[in-house]
């Protein structure tokens, strides 16, 4: 039998054909009319894609890096900041506020788990500058409230600004950044938007780049402010990664094609997409035998499930890779061994969820006969949610 790899990771996710083109055919230098108009239009495309009127800023960097940017230019020394964290990536924006000497509160949920906005309430101040959040925390596949706390905001006349890195959300998840009154979104280039590592984005609001003015830690290569006076001639501040600013135009270009050409409803199907063959998912692993990790507030960028008790997690990560090169992940830290995590977000359809559901009813029989599956269990649980999802 020939294995053909295939990604259900949460980033990389798997590249998009148009977009690997694109990154091919990307031949150009960055201060030239032919780059300045691509640069331009891309930078439209996102506005769309977030689904904004606030200028978005493109960094050529990870993720980390425009939360990194976020907490630079957002605080000074001393700012008293509130992380909402109930995973890695959220304690990853208290590692960051402190390296900035931010004075860091925390509200914190175990793992698995998600805060209450009444914990988010008590624990707010009238010194808070900036809040942290995470729309999804992939380390546990849990979705966090974003729309709740920006409104708790509001209704405490806090002027915190709220700072929520989507980096998994966006293309998961529905967000109205400008009504909710979202400050700053963050995303990322290896996840819903099917594109290699590389790039991150940042919608900011003119609350935002107001504070801007006012703050004074140490900012550099990730000065934003330089970043969206360079935007406005089709240029960034430093050598950009053109190649990946190609790909991800290719890429806007597709989602957009999936609704004739609407951006904003081809954004709204990726978000029903990866919703959907979440749902599948998580069905199937619940007949298969395996406990939801988030079963309380359960996101649609990857499904967390713990492994059978005695059982190690990366059995079945290593036998799904062995056996089929399907790659999936295990989980981070000390949650490694005791859970693995698939991916929905970006280039996945309901035939490749189809075909992991079958690999992983492979695995289960062969390798958890405990668990008493029967081949076909977890293939009729997720066909029943697509058929009744789809049948209007």
């Amino acid at each position: 039998m020939i294995r053909k790899t295939r990604l259900f990771t949460p980033g990389p996710t798997p590249l998009l054909p148009a977009a690997q083109f694109a990154m091919a055919a990307a031949d150009i230098h960055h201060r030239t009319p032919e780059f300045r108009a691509l640069y331009q239009r891309v930078l439209g495309q996102l506005k769309e894609f977030v689904g904004t009127n606030n200028d978005v800023i493109i960094l050529s960097s990870s993720g980390t890096g425009a939360m990194e940017a976020s907490v630079s230019n957002l605080t000074s020394p001393g700012d008293r900041v509130l992380v909402l964290t109930a995973g890695k990536f959220g304690e990853r924006w208290s590692a960051l506020a402190k390296a900035f000497g931010c004075e860091v509160d925390i509200v914190s949920a175990p793992y698995g788990q998600t805060f209450t906005l009444e914990a988010v309430k008590a624990a707010l101040k009238l010194e808070t500058r900036v809040v942290f959040m995470q729309a999804n925390e992939t380390s546990t596949g849990v979705r966090h409230d974003v729309e709740g706390v920006a409104k708790l905001l509001k209704q405490q006349k806090s002027e915190a600004l709220l700072v929520v890195d989507a980096i998994t959300g966006l293309g998961t998840s529905e967000f109205d950044m400008d009504k909710w009154g979202v400050d700053v979104l963050i995303g990322g280039s290896q996840k819903a938007v099917m594109i290699p590592p590389g790039l991150s984005y940042l919608a900011v609001s003119q609350h935002a780049w107001d504070r801007m003015e006012s703050t004074y830690n140490p900012r550099y290569y990730f000065d934003l402010r330089k970043e969206r006076k360079n935007a406005k001639s089709g240029e960034s501040a430093y050598t950009p990664a053109v190649a990946l600013i190609a790909a991800l135009g290719a890429a806007l270009d597709w989602v957009a094609a999936q609704a004739d050409g609407n951006l904003e409803k081809g954004r709204e199907k990726l978000v029903a997409n990866a919703e959907l063959i979440a749902e599948m998912t998580r069905a199937a692993l619940t007949v298969l035998g395996f406990k939801l990790f988030n079963a309380v507030s359960p996101g649609a960028a990857a499904t967390a499930v713990y492994a059978p008790e005695g059982v190690d997690s990366g059995i079945v990560v290593k036998e799904l890779k062995s056996r089929f090169a399907a790659i999936i992940t295990n989980g981070q830290g000390e949650m490694k061994g005791q859970i693995f995590r698939i991916a929905h977000l970006g280039f996945f359809d309901y035939l490749d969820t189809i075909a992991l559901i079958g690999a992983l009813e492979q695995v289960v029989v062969k390798s958890l006969p405990q668990l008493g599956v029967k081949f076909g269990d977890g293939l009729i649980a997720a066909q029943k949610v697509f058929a009744e999802r789809t049948a209007k």
